[in-house]
């Protein structure tokens, strides 16, 4: 049986949907800017839930930006970058009556208060560092006394914000805080707690003495208290790392029901102890329990979330329960179709995988008032029950009106604004304009059949072998449906993760083909090297069924294949140097001459010189010509040539290496000369031409953007206007709807694809 709020959440997609669809493709005037595409498929973190009002609840993801939704998770907003920016290491906090107020660090620029339910945010805190970590907690019973975490400590305010001073004698790096409301909150008894121990101040925050007696260790990970004046009693709780000790398992979950003077272990019955990975796919072969909650609603129920040691019940990720202070624990999420009592919601991922792929959550939230209210994200999802755990709904994406999952392996799913993953390019069919293309970091794929209004994940069976990020496409001009694919297992190129060495930069990737409007994928590999593959062009020159096509392969150089993807070889002399093959941007130009972008390179802690920049070839990738060298650049990101005129190119850089480099870059003249047209921060992308408004020019810029991210020009160049109504300040490519001058696409590094209006 179908919990009630799936009805009800269907009817509210299935209306916003047909509003969308009778609005058009712009979304209508009064939203001119709308996010499109899967949902979900992102890292999550510091969700909070709304005392006030339970329907109200915010989270953050690692790709600068904040979400809230009004609606109980069913739809989702993002926060303009200019209001807030992401905090994936401070909770958020809601006043617990006035439901239009909520208090949230912004990045690292410290603590913002919005008054407008989200909209607005101001910034607030004389004083409190910029460094928040761990939570902002306000009293319940005396709003004005508020707690915020930093990595060193804690800081307490007695004005609602307005002004703070440390809390001498805590330290550690915040985890977590608690307002006893058992007593007097003239005389308010607080607890702060760090990954260094447990503290209380019995003086309402003057003084501070430490509370860990009992712990094992003080390593805290996570914290949680419940009290009330009714029962005149405070329950504390705590997770601390487990260990095996003689065969034994110690640590894991503990409570005080003194206030922290001593503490006792709540490892209870119906909990998993495992000293011993249960199979090859255990998170920790010890079991681990990262994070607790409670309320003052009900302290004795207490939840506890745990990383698994095995796939199979019961030693999988279970989100625990106890309605007794930790002495019996039920497991009350399980997600895996696979196994027998599965009661979550299944997304894209889970339905085209027939398996669910368990992660520790990266931060949960219980709503004040009822602690049957759970939220819980991860490395991707978002999960909420309303009903103690009975059910848990997908809070990041929604089946579309019709759809079955039983008997569909790629339903239509719709975009709920919880928009938190990589995009790199969008694509329109030329042959089927209805047919719309993304492709992903971190969930590979999506098409749609509906020109943009919902979308197909690519089942397992019909995914290319390098499922993580999906590059770009190219379509054969003569037949419908035949597509090549650049796919990799490592993502991020050519932004920053990968520069300044903070992900891997090396793993297998390849070319595929696909004959079916890119619903199946099939290897089209031989000869290429196992790396990731950025881009994939075809001469449309070639003969059809015997296509010449060529890629850039990451690390190693351009490659061509002259019998339709069969088979690649190595194509190339002066593309790049030896200690420089980072080949991502490739273009071919219809006068045949063929282009190479060759990015940045560190070493050492310093970039590399040699081999970074733009190429060109006019015979065929057989020979290549350096086109920047009088404007040298040590991190290109992108590059844009002139469909009218192979001699007007356009060029991203960053800065780098102490060289202020970061602009746009154009030359007239096939790169003789350079000029900086545009420089608005120090990480530009790229640049895009309107196909039907000479002398419009799209800028972008990916990381660091000290405002907006998109950029217009409309006299080619001249001037610049920022289109600042893009809620995400990182875009990447623009993409034109031939149908519509007036619409366009816009990529973004960590926000997805936003469909919205040319100009401003």
């Amino acid at each position: 049986m179908k919990p009630p709020w799936i009805g009800l959440v269907s009817g509210i997609v299935s209306l916003v949907w047909v509003c969308l669809a009778l609005a058009g493709p712009s979304g209508g005037k009064a939203h001119p800017w709308e996010p499109i595409g899967l949902s979900g498929g992102g890292a999550m973190f510091t969700p909070a839930i709304s005392p006030a009002d339970g329907n109200l609840m915010m989270l953050n993801c690692d790709m600068s930006a904040a979400y809230i939704s009004t609606d109980g998770g069913a739809s989702w907003r993002m926060i303009h970058y200019s209001q807030l920016q992401t905090s994936t290491r401070c909770r958020p906090a809601f006043h617990p009556t006035d439901p239009r107020t909520l208090f949230a660090a912004s990045g690292w620029d410290g603590l913002k208060v919005s008054h407008d339910r989200g909209e607005h945010f101001e910034p607030l805190g004389d004083k409190l560092p910029h460094d928040l970590e761990g939570e902002i907690a306000i009293d319940p019973g005396r709003p004005e006394l508020m707690l915020a975490g930093t990595g060193k400590g804690a800081w307490l305010s007695r004005d609602a914000g307005k002004t703070w001073g440390e809390c001498r004698g805590v330290h550690g790096a915040a985890v977590g805080f608690h307002f006893d409301q058992s007593g007097p909150a003239d005389r308010r008894i607080c607890f702060a707690a760090t990954t260094e121990g447990v503290f209380r101040s019995d003086d309402g925050g003057q003084t501070w003495a430490e509370k860990s007696g009992g712990l094992l260790w003080r390593e805290l990970r996570s914290f949680a208290g419940g009290s009330s004046a009714a029962s005149r009693q405070c329950v504390l709780y705590c997770a601390v790392p487990s260990k095996a000790e003689g065969g034994r398992y110690a640590g894991g979950l503990y409570g005080s029901t003194d206030r922290g003077e001593s503490w006792h272990s709540i490892m209870g019955s119906g909990l998993n102890m495992d000293t011993r990975a249960a199979d090859q796919w255990a998170m920790d072969p010890v079991a681990q329990y990262h994070r607790v909650l409670t309320t003052n609603a009900r302290p004795q129920t207490v939840w506890a979330f745990n990383a698994n040691t095995g796939v199979k019940p019961p030693h999988h990720t279970a989100a625990y329960r106890s309605d007794d202070g930790g002495t019996t624990w039920r497991p009350t999420f399980s997600p895996d179709p696979r196994f027998p009592g599965c009661n979550v919601e299944q997304d894209y991922v889970t339905v085209g995988d027939r398996q669910f792929y368990q992660d520790t959550p990266a931060g949960v939230a219980i709503d004040p008032k009822n602690p049957d209210h759970v939220l819980q994200v991860d490395g991707g999802r978002c999960y909420i029950t309303t009903d103690g755990g009975k059910n848990w709904k997908c809070g990041h994406t929604h089946l579309a009106p019709g759809q079955d999952i039983r008997n569909d392996r790629s339903p239509a799913w719709l975009c709920n604004g919880l928009v938190v993953t990589t995009t790199w390019n969008y694509y329109i069919d030329p042959f089927q304009p209805e047919r719309h293309y993304i492709c992903y970091t971190d969930i590979g794929f999506a098409r749609s059949l509906d020109r943009g209004r919902s979308w197909h994940w690519w089942p397992e069976e019909n995914q290319a072998p390098w499922r993580n990020t999906c590059y770009g496409l190219a379509f054969d001009p003569k037949t419908p449906g035949k597509i090549w694919g650049a796919f990799s297992n490592v993502h991020d190129i050519p932004n920053g993760n990968i520069i300044w060495g903070n992900h891997r930069d090396t793993g297998p990737g390849g070319v595929c083909l696909s004959t079916d409007f890119a619903e199946s994928w099939k290897p089209s590999n031989h000869g290429l090297p196992a790396a990731p593959v950025l881009a994939v062009v075809l001469d449309p020159r070639s003969p059809p069924g015997n296509r010449t096509l060529y890629a850039s392969v990451f690390g190693h150089g351009v490659f061509k294949s002259a019998d339709d993807g069969k088979s690649w070889e190595k194509a190339g002399d002066g593309l790049g140097a030896p200690a420089d093959m980072r080949c991502c941007g490739l273009q071919l130009h219809r006068d045949g001459s063929l282009f190479c972008l060759v990015t940045a390179m560190r070493r050492d802690g310093k970039f590399l010189e040699e081999g970074v920049g733009l190429y060109r070839s006019k015979d065929s990738a057989k020979t290549w010509e350096l086109l920047n060298r009088s404007q040298p650049l040590l991190w290109p990101k992108d590059f844009t040539v002139d469909p009218a005129d192979s001699r007007v190119i356009y060029l991203g850089a960053c800065d780098g290496g102490g060289r202020q480099q970061g602009g746009l870059y154009r030359t007239t003249n096939g790169g003789a000369t350079w000029t900086r047209i545009a420089r608005e921060g120090p990480q530009h992308f790229g640049a895009f031409l309107h196909p039907k408004h000479p002398g419009w020019i799209y800028m972008t810029l990916t990381e660091e953007a000290p405002g907006a991210g998109l950029w217009l020009s409309k006299d080619n160049g001249s001037t610049w206007s920022a289109l600042a109504g893009l809620p995400f300040a990182n875009a990447q490519r623009v993409t034109f709807d031939p149908a519509d001058e007036s619409v366009i696409y816009v990529t973004t590094f960590g926000g997805s694809v936003w469909r919205g209006p040319a100009s401003e």
